[in-house]
């Protein structure tokens, strides 16, 4: 699994924080998407979703956490299909490379 690494120095400390990288969503399902986000995310205790899972409930309900708030994830809404969504969120929170 791929994660993203920020370093912060105070004093004479250095803390590193890995984070991990949202999925790519191409050859996913979005159960096996919103799964591995799940398992990747598993501190921000996200819905796993299930049978009558909406792809806009859950990506709303991942918006709520501030890990991913923070980072400008985009509205489901504005989306008509949840890999459209999830490349547009790849394309926010996955730093440049």
């Amino acid at each position: 699994m791929e994660t993203r690494e920020t370093y912060v120095a105070t004093s004479n400390t250095v803390y590193i924080n890995t984070t991990p990288f949202i999925y790519d969503p191409r050859g996913h399902t979005f159960d096996s998407w919103a799964s591995l986000m799940c398992e990747a995310f598993a501190a921000q205790q996200m819905e796993i979703p299930i049978h009558t899972t909406t792809w806009q409930g859950w990506a709303v309900g991942m918006m709520s956490v501030g890990l991913f708030n923070n980072e400008g994830i985009p509205d489901p809404y504005q989306f008509d299909s949840w890999d459209q969504w999830a490349t547009a969120a790849v394309n926010a929170f996955n730093p440049r490379t």
